[in-house]
């Protein structure tokens, strides 16, 4: 089971994503996290995306590419995938589709989280990620605590693009390049939508009434 996870940045993806790790023993492809990686060890690449993510641009494409085809050709994970933050446009859709092809998956399920840009920019100012265990939180909707989080608080940190400006600029990005591919995925009878502005665990339980019945029937075939 492979599932594409949309929503614009500081929709609550990771947090739903991490979720669904957990209970579907699948494996999360996010393309901001291998990009951030880059840019922590201080590669060229990292540099160059580091400018690139700065400025509330893109990657490129190619570099997608080469990141995704890596994870599906990975036998240890095969199909049991979740997409978080690919495909971007409709190109990339293209991508994507060609890479399963070649690596005889498929997408079963695309969830799309909605969000209103006022409630995203609180989100991603909020946002505090644990450098130790890579846990995500929110000083204002999910303050990490003692049960919730075991790392020292000196971990917790903010990613250098959690600015309004870049936030604005991420969100508009995505607004535009994300209609296109949500109706593509419409068409497929493969999109579900859903309300992102409720709480974590209300938004994460119509999430797994989706995925159960579709896990329970790839699981027994």
């Amino acid at each position: 089971m492979n599932i594409i996870l949309f929503g614009p940045p500081g929709a609550g993806k990771g947090t739903q994503s991490d979720n669904l790790v957990k209970d579907f023993n699948l494996h999360k492809v996010s393309t901001g996290d291998l990009l951030r990686n880059e840019i922590k060890i201080n590669t060229p690449l990292g540099i160059k995306i580091k400018s690139i993510i700065d400025k509330g641009q893109l990657v490129s494409d190619d570099i997608i590419e080469s990141l995704v085809d890596k994870i599906l050709s990975n036998k240890k994970i095969f199909n049991r995938l979740i997409f978080d933050g690919v495909p971007r446009n409709l190109n990339q859709v293209k991508i994507l589709n060609d890479l399963l092809v070649k690596h005889k998956q498929k997408i079963s399920c695309v969830l799309s989280l909605t969000v209103d840009r006022d409630t995203i920019i609180k989100r991603v100012l909020g946002r505090q990620v644990c450098s130790k265990c890579s846990l995500i939180f929110n000083e204002f909707f999910n303050k990490p605590n003692n049960d919730t989080h075991l790392c020292d608080k000196k971990y917790l940190t903010k990613r250098s693009d959690d600015n309004t400006s870049t936030i604005v600029s991420r969100f508009d990005t995505y607004s535009k390049e994300a209609l296109p591919i949500l109706d593509f995925y419409k068409k497929q009878g493969i999109l579900n939508e859903i309300q992102g502005m409720m709480q974590i665990d209300v938004i994460y339980k119509e999430i797994k009434a989706i995925i159960q019945p579709l896990a329970t029937w790839l699981y027994k075939k």
